[in-house]
């Protein structure tokens, strides 16, 4: 019925996270009609994404600089690190205004039914800024599921042995099995302003 460069674009946007078929369908006869105002900008602006954007070597969050302005911002709190499963919980935190230090940013959980292991994680850079930084205060922000508890208590365990660093969780408003991205800015606000030490 449709082009193979069509069917191409279709296929590419259903594996978008909450595009189904029907869904990139519909996304993608959306831009082919608004090619000029549409398309064309959002494919150069993908490829400008593509071109530009990096990991930043510190924290892990994306920007088209390394390290990141997060990082780089001498505004914001040295002394506390806010560890978070995925850049997506980053920018969630973000959208706050509520925290005002640096991220730390795992790349998942631990799951051994999935192999993911603390090597496969940022734990081990974690533990070296920690130790390097002049660090006072870890907020381990991990979701409120079986592995981001499992990862976060891990961590704790991990960061015990440092002199002078106070390890804490998100607590109120967080629900058990929710995840940060899905959460309102005043839940998380709270959430971080109602922090608790683990251990």
């Amino acid at each position: 019925m449709v082009s193979e460069d069509i069917e191409r674009l279709i296929t590419l946007l259903a594996k978008l996270p909450g595009l189904g078929p029907r869904s990139a369908r519909r996304a993608a006869l959306s831009l082919i009609k608004r090619r000029e105002t549409l398309l064309e900008p959002l494919s150069r602006a993908m490829a400008d994404a593509a071109q530009s954007i990096k990991v930043c070597s510190v924290c892990a969050n994306l920007d088209t600089r390394d390290p990141c302005k997060l990082c780089t911002d001498a505004r914001r709190d040295s002394t506390s690190i806010c560890v978070v499963e995925d850049v997506a919980d980053l920018w969630a935190l973000e959208r706050t205004s509520a925290f005002k230090g640096l991220y730390h940013v795992l790349g998942g959980t631990l799951s051994a039914l999935d192999g993911v292991g603390p090597e496969d994680l940022r734990v081990p850079h974690l533990v070296e800024r920690v130790r390097t930084g002049g660090v006072q205060e870890v907020i381990l922000a991990t979701n409120a599921t079986v592995e981001g508890q499992t990862t976060a208590h891990y961590i704790a365990d991990r960061l015990s042995d440092i002199d002078g660093v106070v390890v804490s969780g998100l607590a109120h408003g967080v629900p058990v099995g929710g995840e940060l991205d899905y959460l309102d800015d005043g839940t998380l606000s709270a959430a971080l302003s109602a922090r608790r030490e683990i251990g």
